[in-house]
């Protein structure tokens, strides 16, 4: 795989992590492209969140190689360093400032100076402006930029974190069950939403939603105790026997 690295936004080789003697990722191994949309599936405790929590260094690998956009070592930075390196990360539960409009959501969450005086003296500019209605218009809440974050559907919520996430520009976007508790109508515009980042960004997608996978229309990698089981389209991966023994057919 070493040909793969300089290019690559995302590399990952060897990774290995145990926790009390479990083994959550064994051997890890995978690639993402500058500006690639992914898809990981797998069934639970297969590794995906451990995988996400060593890509952000949330967690640090036993062993194995993590680099990002060419040759960025990820396995010595810390979490704020990986953010500021341009990886964000969704979770599941959607965080927004409730009680915040959603204009304002998205103005807290510009990649700018972050300082005290920064922060004090900040107005925002003709760009800034303009950067907040690109992210309205690209998350579907133009509408919605004078209401409260809390007044939201659950799936504008999620569409929200990942304008907020926009915001601060990243060049890898992490993604976790983007569509779980959205309505048919929501899930179908999110596979259209990410597909739009992705124009701009690699995006890697966590997500047991086959239908939305489908939707996405992009490369599959399947987890399964701790490795990459395996990979290719949806359907490639659907008929992989041992993606419906670990996985489909449970």
């Amino acid at each position: 795989m070493n040909d793969k690295k300089p290019t690559s936004i995302l590399y990952l080789d060897g990774v290995s992590v145990s926790f009390d003697g479990f083994k959550a990722l064994n051997s890890l191994s995978f690639v993402v492209e500058p500006g690639e949309l992914r898809a990981i599936i797998g069934p639970n405790g297969a590794g995906k969140t451990t995988m996400m929590d060593i890509i952000t260094g949330k967690t640090r690998p036993d062993e194995g190689e993590v680099f990002f956009n060419g040759d960025v070592d990820l396995t010595k930075r810390d979490e704020a360093e990986i953010a500021q390196l341009g990886i964000g990360r969704k979770f599941q539960k959607p965080t927004v400032f409730e009680s915040h409009t959603v204009w304002d959501n998205l103005e807290l969450a510009l990649n700018r100076d972050r300082g005290v005086f920064g922060t004090l003296f900040y107005r925002l500019s003709a760009e800034d402006k303009a950067r907040i209605e690109e992210i309205l218009e690209t998350v579907r809440l133009t509408a919605r930029a004078q209401d409260l974050a809390a007044n939201l559907s659950h799936g504008q919520k999620q569409w929200l974190e990942i304008g907020m996430l926009l915001a601060q520009e990243p060049k890898l976007l992490l993604v976790d069950e983007p569509v779980a508790g959205m309505t048919d109508a929501e899930t179908a515009e999110t596979a259209i939403l990410l597909k739009e980042i992705a124009r701009t960004r690699s995006v890697v997608v966590v997500e047991h939603d086959m239908g939305f996978i489908r939707d996405l229309g992009v490369k599959v990698t399947c987890l399964a105790e701790g490795s990459v089981l395996a990979e290719g389209s949806i359907d490639f991966v659907s008929a992989d026997p041992k993606v419906i023994e670990n996985y489909l057919g449970r």
